[in-house]
């Protein structure tokens, strides 16, 4: 059986048991606490931690093999990019230059320029899990009822639970449809041609979008049946209330976030420099 990408995974363990605002409201904590700073040690502390959630929650990497290779493939263009159009970033942001050997013109490898890209790594290192975490171990409509209590109108995280609920549906169709054309002597294998490939893949995503919007309307038709949308308040099947163990994860999260940016800002700059 094929694995769900970015579906939610039922586990019995300490991340899933907690409140979907909670994880909601960590995870922003986190996620600022992780984009604010470019400090090496503060990364690294976040990185364990994530790493240490990670374990805590139970979710085994081949899980979500695909979409942590899709998100270190962008990584790695990223770092390319990065070194094409500002090769010598690291040397204004640390104020020196060891050189390691030249390439040609502006274009030399440095400590500080590796260093620099090695801050990049760590950030969405940081950052990677604890997105893919919270969409895995959280149910669609426990998270919308936590974007909900947060403040969100009900209408717009009823959305964004829709659009995480059929993420799977619209994966099984995927399958049914590229399977049901491959039998039809439409190849998409990777024996085909990359041209040829790209025309054959035309076959499975028209039928793909149409199914989409056939299951659009059937959804939408069947809320406006149901006066979705007419009162100003709603009550959530799956809101989960607040307990001990909440409050205590809380206070943790606004701890790191505090010491985070203590520790980054003490010195009046965002950046380390071991330098």
């Amino acid at each position: 059986m094929a694995v769900e990408m970015l579906s939610y995974i039922e586990r019995k363990s300490p991340v899933h048991s907690l409140s979907g605002s909670t994880k909601l409201i960590i995870f922003m904590l986190y996620s600022t606490a992780a984009m604010l700073t470019y400090d090496t040690r503060v990364l690294v502390g976040l990185f364990v931690i994530s790493v240490a959630i990670f374990i805590i929650s139970k979710i085994r990497i081949r899980e979500i093999g695909f979409i942590l290779a899709f998100i270190l493939a962008f990584l790695l263009l990223n770092n390319i990019a990065i070194y094409i159009f500002s090769p010598q970033e690291g040397v204004k942001i640390y104020g020196s230059s060891h050189a390691l050997f030249e390439i040609v013109g502006r274009y030399n490898v440095t400590w500080e320029q590796l260093f620099y890209h090695f801050n990049i790594t760590l950030k969405y290192f940081v950052v990677i899990p604890a997105a893919l975490l919270f969409i895995v171990t959280t149910h669609p409509s426990e998270f919308a009822a936590s974007l909900n209590k947060i403040g969100v109108n009900y209408k717009i995280a009823y959305s964004v639970s829709l659009a995480l609920r059929y993420i799977p549906d619209i994966q099984r169709d995927f399958r049914i449809i590229a399977q049901a054309q491959q039998a039809r002597g439409i190849d998409i294998s990777r024996k085909e041609k990359l041209l040829k490939r790209i025309k054959n893949a035309s076959s499975i995503i028209f039928p793909l979008i149409f199914s989409t919007l056939d299951r659009i309307e059937v959804i939408s038709n069947a809320m406006e049946l149901r006066r979705f949308g007419k009162k100003k308040k709603r009550t959530w099947y799956n809101g989960m209330p607040f307990r001990k163990v909440d409050y205590i994860v809380l206070v943790a999260g606004f701890i790191i976030l505090i010491a985070s940016l203590v520790i980054t800002f003490y010195d009046g700059s965002r950046f380390y420099n071991p330098f």
